[in-house]
């Protein structure tokens, strides 16, 4: 994969930073359309620490926060859109179909399905390899910065 934009390069578009920032590299964007992106989960997660000892696995709650970011990446990539603040209004159809350790590279593909004046939803997968280990229909409200 080819990066096209490096984590310094996403932290000019989304407010999110340490420890809530989980986007390492986007390697896909097309504004408006779709997105996908990596997040490296390594052991020095600050999560790990309590989640849970002795068996590190990434908390489904954050997988879906990785994938809210990256499904703000294209919205604020539109024109119109850009120095606004892409907040996360629903969550629908979530589903967790494998754990989140450390070593893994999730993939977070997230796809704009839908656009109306200040909102849109997308439909986001993670994928670690060739397996999804989560998905989730999330609506974004688009509000000032």
């Amino acid at each position: 994969m080819m990066t096209i934009m490096t984590a310094q390069e996403v932290m000019e578009i989304i407010p999110n930073r340490f420890p809530i920032f989980f986007i390492d590299a986007v390697d896909e964007l097309i504004p408006g359309e779709k997105i996908v992106c990596r997040k490296n989960v390594t052991i020095n997660e600050e999560f790990f620490q309590g989640h849970f000892p002795g068996e590190p696995v990434m908390p489904g709650v954050l997988i879906v926060e990785s994938l809210a970011q990256a499904g703000s990446i294209p919205l604020l990539k539109m024109e119109g859109f850009e120095g606004k603040t892409a907040y996360l209004g629903g969550l629908n159809k979530v589903k967790f179909r494998q754990k989140v350790v450390p070593g893994d590279v999730l993939r977070l593909q997230v796809d704009i399905v839908k656009l109306k004046s200040n909102a849109g939803i997308g439909y986001g997968q993670a994928f670690v390899g060739d397996k999804k280990v989560c998905e989730a229909e999330m609506t974004f409200i688009i509000g000032a910065k």
